[in-house]
């Protein structure tokens, strides 16, 4: 198990107390460039279910110690990694990952697990830090020295990765916080 993964379980019962809230306007403006209704979405890395709570998302976690969490808060759980999600293709409307794609390892996998089991119109929406900004650079630096073996990229880079697992790459914020969103083309539109 990586250290990311132990860390937040033990971190999960102060997870809540010191993490500050997600934008939640930003998830919702991602959600709403979808092409198709969204009924079944996933947080992938949801942890304890912040953002899954605001939106009805399933929480998707390999953090034992987050997931409990998140089944306290009444959510639907699936302990999974981002790199081999259990679900069908074409089975999900909308995926969110905020604040963690950083922390996956194989992140391209990831990508396109997450473009597989998106259903055409849906949408992933990710949320994540800009190591380019004075902040990012700080959280790089802060991230390393307590062992996480974190990924940041620019928004550039992220929308490129996006891009290149077939999603068309739809911006929605820049700066420290950025929000990407990606649609599954629909077959034959």
């Amino acid at each position: 198990m990586r250290w990311d993964v132990r860390a937040f379980d033990l971190f999960a019962p102060l997870y809540d107390l010191v993490m500050p809230s997600a934008n939640e306007d930003a998830v919702r403006k991602g959600l709403f460039v979808a092409d198709r209704e969204l009924s079944r979405v996933l947080e992938i890395g949801g942890g304890s279910g912040r953002v899954a709570s605001t939106v009805g998302a399933t929480v998707v976690d390999p953090a034992a110690g987050m997931l409990r969490r998140a089944r306290r808060r009444g959510l639907e759980t699936v302990q999974a990694t981002a790199t081999d999600l259990p679900h069908p293709d074409d089975s999900v409307d909308a995926i969110l990952v905020v604040d963690a794609f950083h922390h996956f390892p194989k992140q391209r996998r990831c990508l396109e697990e997450m473009a597989r089991v998106l259903a055409p119109g849906g949408v992933l929406v990710v949320r994540e830090f800009d190591r380019d900004t004075r902040l990012g650079r700080g959280l790089v630096t802060a991230e390393k020295l307590v062992g996480f073996d974190s990924t940041f990229h620019t928004t550039t880079e992220l929308g490129a990765a996006i891009e290149a697992v077939g999603l068309d790459v739809r911006p929605i914020d820049y700066g420290f916080e950025m929000t990407i969103a990606g649609v599954k083309p629909v077959t034959g539109a």
